[in-house]
């Protein structure tokens, strides 16, 4: 059974329709590309995938359960078994709390939080991700772009998600930063299982980086 089954997806803002009719499977431990230029549906359909964005039509199948007919509160308990990766390390946390925080967030409102436990917890995502655990005491200004990424990631995995999706999560990164977290999200995948949807519309990244590659144009899946 495929870990996400995308069928006939269709994403309209208004009239317009981002996303037409797309259609893809992406099996567990793999990774699977979306790739195409600016505009062409890419990130309005990863947004579908984890229901942010309610599709028009279609389907979208989380190990096999149908997520677009589920309410908010039935999606709930579904939602930390697929986690964002966004392009805006920066972004992506709130300046205003530290990094060990940010990273805890997930366990306290999933109510798995352990006071004993916590913190080492917290300690452990982040040496898994690369950074030493007294980062854990900084605010996401007081970090590179890359290290901040690193802790977006962090954040994700406190989950235990078995998907990750991944929109342009290394296109604000400078090269050398990039395959440092590209050479993190590989290793991560080996150990854990992990399956990736990659949004990206550098060919180069994607070529070496994926599986399998979709690419996308004005809102279809169009042929390489």
């Amino acid at each position: 059974m495929p870990l996400l089954d995308v069928r006939d997806l269709v994403v309209r803002y208004g009239t317009v329709t981002a996303v037409d009719h797309v259609s893809f499977a992406l099996e567990p431990g793999e990774t699977l590309a979306l790739n195409g230029p600016s505009g062409c549906g890419k990130s309005t359909t990863a947004l579908a995938v984890l229901q942010i964005r309610r599709p028009a039509s279609g389907e979208v199948r989380f190990e096999g359960q149908e997520l677009t007919t589920l309410t908010e509160a039935e999606l709930r308990p579904l939602r930390p078994h697929m986690q964002p990766v966004f392009q805006d390390p920066y972004g992506s946390l709130s300046p205003r709390h530290r990094i060990r925080d940010a990273v805890a967030e997930p366990l306290k409102v999933q109510g798995r939080w352990d006071t004993d436990s916590g913190p080492a917890r917290v300690a452990d995502l982040l040496d898994r991700v690369g950074l030493d655990p007294s980062y854990g005491d900084r605010r996401p200004h007081e970090l590179s772009g890359g290290q901040c990424q690193r802790a977006g990631i962090a954040r994700a995995l406190a989950s235990d998600p078995r998907l990750l999706v991944l929109d342009e999560p290394v296109s604000a990164l400078d090269p050398s930063v990039r395959a440092g977290v590209l050479n993190l999200l590989a290793d991560l995948q080996d150990e854990l299982g992990l399956g990736y949807l990659f949004i990206c519309h550098d060919r180069s990244v994607v070529r070496h980086f994926a599986d399998r590659v979709i690419e996308m144009r004005d809102g279809r899946v169009s042929s390489p």
